[in-house]
């Protein structure tokens, strides 16, 4: 495998794993790659869909809209049923999974298929500092505040959960317009995430079993 290609996909991959094993109760293997392969599928209607309302560079941060409600309708409509999401952490794992899904394949389009002027291996590392995080970030906030609303059924935290990913990635994108602007305010949004995935992993650490009731 060369070394472009290991970046393109082994740094999505990595956060993958490290937000899995973060995890004191381990969701289902299979879930977790049905998740992921779910997130692979949303990439088509997001194309269509940013085909249709981004008619240049300068409209890309309408991507966030269509791209964080397709993972979005991921974890309502298929991760909210199963009897495996059984606790707020549950959220986190999926929301990450299904972003890097998405980002993975997203992530081997520009790389392989973008016809950008960049060389492939600088566009790798590029988006292995920026883009890719961005997205785990993004499914972390969209996981914490999905967790809340699940096992609270405040719709204050499912509002939350959608609209926060749509604004954080939309500021994003607008702000690569402008230098590096956007890796100041990823580290921002990366410190925050941090901070929620912290909370729901000191939850679970008074926890026995994964089912056990979480008081917030």
């Amino acid at each position: 495998m060369d070394l472009t290609l290991l970046i393109t996909i082994g740094v999505p991959l990595f956060i993958v794993f490290a937000v899995i094993y973060s995890d004191r109760f381990r969701e289902p293997t299979d879930l977790v790659i049905k998740t992921f392969v779910a997130g692979i599928i949303m990439c088509f209607p997001a194309a269509e869909l940013n085909n249709l309302i981004i008619p240049s560079y300068e409209y890309a941060y309408r991507a966030g809209l269509t791209e964080e409600i397709l993972k979005f309708l991921v974890l309502y409509f298929y991760i909210m049923p199963k009897s495996a999401f059984n606790e707020p952490m549950d959220a986190i794992v999926y929301g990450v999974v299904v972003s890097l899904g998405f980002a993975t394949f997203e992530n081997i389009s520009y790389v392989y298929l973008g016809g950008f002027e960049t060389d492939s291996f600088s566009l790798a590392i590029m988006r292995a500092i920026s883009a890719i995080p961005m997205h785990a970030t993004c499914g972390i906030i969209m996981g914490y505040f999905f967790g809340l609303y699940a096992f609270t059924n405040s719709i204050n935290f499912l509002i939350k959960s959608l609209i926060f990913p749509i604004a954080i990635h939309a500021t994003y994108n607008f702000l690569t317009l402008y230098d590096f602007f956007f890796l100041y305010f990823l580290v921002i949004v990366m410190i925050y995430a941090r901070s929620l995935h912290t909370e729901f992993a000191e939850l679970q650490l008074y926890k026995q079993k994964e089912d056990e009731d979480t008081q917030f």
